[in-house]
């Protein structure tokens, strides 16, 4: 593998010597790198998109064979997500968007190992695995966020593998860009992806490097079209008959999704630190997961089966088929399995169960 890469390197080295026109050189130099992670980007993201959906019709395959199977899958499910995380990458816990933007602040020579601990191939790889583990298990969480995480890793990397005779590339603008890659390939949005890294960047010289992050953006959002064909996130909604009178529930229902949305993650951060304070040992934190995977089995096996993954099956039928009726505790069965499953201490995003849980209707 090794001697592969060098060749390779020899190669380009050789390559760009012959053009002349060192702008145009230089220019090359700098975007290259960030093509390339887009591309990667856009390929790792669809795969992972695939994995998730098998990972999730498993689950509803095993509990449409016995439904009484949520009891043992449940709690396997959620102590082996915490344990590959625990074991081998603790930094692969969560959604990884926070991972991410400490990268963005350390991004500096003497915080190297720090930024390799959070950012990394085996970040990929046990990000990947936790995620789906939790999934199968019946956990709330999405896709998304961690995908954030696996593009930055994968940028870093990148950035890794280039030579020294190639021009010096800002670590925390390719991070940075490598994130908002993430983003669009995984929404399929690349105007969110370059909101969020123009947002982000805002304090920096995002002039110095706008064209390379435009690029990156929209080649990881064409990659992930490529490949899984053109879609949007949430289908293609119907607006034509919609008059200026449903903004004022809108923008009620908008407001109270805010204000529990937010009262979510406090939640959250509450029951992490009260794991951190309580949970010393990995017995305790062991018999917790298990408290938590049961709530959530019993929860799907008495009550309502739709509190299990990432909800995005509830988003389609409720837009876009003439099932739009929900049972008032939906939304609020969501969030407790949001909170229970993003807080178990394994990999898997916020975003898609906290959409989920604004879907409810009676």
């Amino acid at each position: 593998m090794l001697k592969i890469i060098v060749i390779i390197r020899r190669s380009l080295k050789k390559s760009f010597d012959n053009i002349r026109n060192e702008q145009l050189k230089y220019n090359l130099l700098q975007a290259i790198p960030f093509w390339i992670g887009s591309v990667i980007t856009g390929f790792v993201a669809v795969m992972y998109a695939k994995i998730f959906a098998w990972g999730e019709n498993l689950l509803h395959f095993i509990l449409d064979w016995h439904s009484w199977m949520i009891f043992i899958i449940a709690p396997i499910g959620f102590v082996l997500s915490w344990w590959l995380v625990k074991e081998f990458t603790p930094n692969a816990k969560g959604s990884g968007i926070p991972q991410v933007m400490a990268a963005v602040e350390l991004a500096n020579p003497k915080e190297h190992k720090k930024i390799r601990s959070l950012l990394s191939l085996k970040i990929i790889v046990f990000k990947i695995l936790s995620s789906l583990v939790l999934v199968i298990g019946g956990g709330a969480v999405g896709r998304e966020g961690p995908t954030i995480q696996i593009a930055g890793s994968v940028f870093r990397k990148v950035n890794e593998y280039l030579p020294e005779w190639w021009p010096k590339i800002s670590k925390k603008n390719m991070i940075m860009t490598g994130a908002a890659a993430g983003l669009a390939a995984a929404f399929n949005t690349p105007l969110g992806g370059i909101v969020f890294a123009v947002e982000e960047l805002s304090k920096t010289h995002i002039n110095y490097f706008k064209t390379a992050l435009f690029t990156a953006v929209i080649i990881a959002g064409l990659t992930a079209q490529t490949l899984a064909g053109s879609y949007l996130y949430l289908g293609y909604p119907k607006t034509n008959d919609v008059s200026l009178m449903v903004m004022f529930p809108i923008i009620l229902v908008g407001g109270t999704a805010g204000i529990l949305a937010s009262q979510l993650s406090v939640t959250m951060l509450k029951m992490n630190d009260w794991k951190k304070r309580k949970l010393k040992t990995d017995r305790a934190n062991v018999a917790f997961l298990i408290f938590c995977a049961l709530i959530i089995a019993s929860i799907a096996f008495f009550i309502n089966r739709e509190i299990l993954g990432s909800g995005k099956e509830i988003m389609e039928r409720v837009l876009f088929t003439s099932e739009k009726h929900e049972d008032w505790y939906v939304p609020v069965l969501r969030m407790l399995g949001s909170a229970l499953s993003f807080t178990s201490g394994g990999a898997g995003g916020i975003f898609a169960p906290a959409l989920t849980a604004s879907h409810g209707r009676k």
